[in-house]
């Protein structure tokens, strides 16, 4: 078989650090510049929902969130009708860092590509969707408490 979520990692861990690294200027750490992306682009999410959008679990997915809210980059708004739930929102500082996330992930989407044709691009596209998909649903079939045979 071939082996090819080393590849993915090792990739998934550079541009993470990558990111990390630029992003502490507008203090993002850690990985909450995924969180604010997700927010921005899906305003009013609940944090149950963001957490399956990112594959973490809620306790992460509540630390990225109250950091992001500490450093005014997004607020919570009480449902109005379960007040027990809370819908994300970017703050106007939020919305101004968004763009220049989108930036970086194109550069670095540029970066990954050199070297690879538009139908090569496509096909990684596809691919990588349907392995997205693969993992998605044992992500959640383990996250339902049930175990994998191996």
């Amino acid at each position: 078989m071939v082996e090819i979520l080393r590849d993915i990692g090792v990739i998934a861990r550079a541009l993470d650090s990558i990111s990390n690294i630029e992003f502490k200027e507008v203090d993002l750490t850690r990985g909450q510049y995924l969180y604010l992306v997700r927010i921005c682009e899906n305003p009013g999410i609940i944090q149950e929902k963001l957490a399956e959008i990112i594959k973490v679990d809620r306790t992460t997915t509540a630390r990225a969130i109250k950091k992001l809210e500490k450093n005014g980059m997004i607020k919570k708004e009480q449902d109005q009708e379960n007040r027990k739930i809370r819908h994300l929102y970017p703050t106007s500082k939020g919305k101004t860092v968004y763009p220049l996330i989108i930036r970086e992930n194109e550069h670095s989407n540029q970066v990954a590509l050199q070297g690879i044709t538009e139908e090569e691009a496509q096909q990684l596209k596809t691919l990588l969707e349907k392995v997205s998909a693969n993992v998605s649903d044992d992500w959640n079939f383990v996250k339902k408490g049930n175990k994998r045979i191996y």
